[in-house]
């Protein structure tokens, strides 16, 4: 039963994908807020089809940390499970990512919609530039700003190296750190077809201003609590099952 459900939310959401990606295509002219909020029903669907067809639910702590502000979140990333529920989860962001992905057909034109922050990681100097530049426009526009810091998805129980990009974003930009752990990778694991019907806790910690911290010291910080937490949520998962 995993296989066919999997199998079938696959296929529904290929199907919903390509007439949704021309329907993005005519929001080009609108406000880049208006435009994202209609791109984001499309992860929201998955989401909420994920709930219902995958038996994937989730629950979200800390929520009261969000603040009313923009700020920069900076995340676990063990699955794609997060890439769609945090559109449902979190106010209006947008994400730093490798440039490639806009070229994809049909996602890619809805990722270049969003208003994303896109990168050449080839050239890490110009990377870093262009993510302040147009992370602090982005901020002013009322968007936070979503990073992986890990740079990729990292398999429970693992933990990848975490790259400075997003601590420096705030300190350039003064935007407080919003440290974000979770458990998807139990459920919807890391390059599996198979996702696997179970409970997601999505952690949500204190927001951390960065004045007189340095990149490094402010990166610390965050790593140590999110590398914590995600170890914690997925002792209490697997106590659980």
């Amino acid at each position: 039963m995993v296989w066919l459900r999997s199998a079938l939310y696959q296929a529904i959401l290929v199907a919903v994908v390509i007439p949704y990606a021309f329907m993005v295509l005519c929001t080009a002219p609108l406000p880049r807020m208006t435009r994202w909020r209609i791109i984001a029903g499309w992860p929201r669907f998955a989401t909420w089809l994920a709930r219902h067809l995958l038996r994937i639910d989730y629950e979200v702590v800390g929520r009261e940390h969000i603040p009313a502000e923009p700020v920069v979140i900076l995340s676990k990333h063990s699955s794609a499970w997060e890439t769609i529920a945090y559109s449902a989860i979190f106010p209006p962001h947008v994400y730093v990512l490798k440039r490639e992905l806009l070229w994809l057909p049909f996602l890619g034109w809805g990722l270049a919609l969003f208003s994303p922050i896109a990168i050449n990681r080839a050239n890490r100097k110009e990377a870093m530039r262009r993510t302040i530049e147009l992370g602090r426009r982005r901020l002013a526009e009322g968007f936070s700003i979503m990073i992986y810091p890990e740079g990729t998805r990292i398999p429970v129980g693992k933990r990848g190296k975490y790259r400075p990009g997003g601590a420096i974003l705030a300190v350039n930009t003064g935007a407080k750190v919003l440290p974000v752990a979770h458990n998807a990778g139990l459920v919807w694991p890391r390059n599996s077809f198979k996702k696997y019907p179970g409970h997601v806790t999505v952690k949500i910690g204190a927001p951390i201003a960065p004045e007189g911290l340095s990149a490094e010291e402010l990166m610390r910080r965050v790593e140590s609590w999110i590398e914590t937490e995600t170890a914690a949520l997925v002792r209490q998962a697997e106590h659980v099952a």
